[in-house]
């Protein structure tokens, strides 16, 4: 089973450790089906204060795929670009569900 996490803002980040982490015990169990957890991250933070430093405490492994959105004024053109992004990657993986 593939679920496809989506991580950018330091709310997401928060919010999808609980659920990786029941993933991966989830996983470790040997229970059927298996979970692919593929990380995606917005990329809207990209300095060490607002991004990285949330992956280093928390404990959260390299994103799969890093959209680049940069950050800047969030208004109608960086939220178009982001939902673009998100739903490309989306098409082509698949998933059975997201986590946002």
């Amino acid at each position: 089973m593939k679920i496809v996490s989506i991580i950018g803002t330091r709310p997401q980040f928060i919010k999808a450790v609980p659920a990786n982490r029941a993933i991966e015990s989830h996983n470790r169990q040997g229970n059927d089906p298996q979970i692919t957890e593929i990380l995606v991250h917005t990329g809207q933070h990209y300095d060490y204060d607002m991004s990285q430093t949330f992956f280093d405490q928390l404990k959260i492994r390299k994103p799969t795929y890093n959209l680049g959105a940069g950050s800047g004024i969030m208004d109608g053109k960086m939220t178009g670009t982001v939902s673009a992004k998100i739903q490309a990657v989306l098409l082509m993986l698949s998933p059975v569900f997201c986590l946002l």
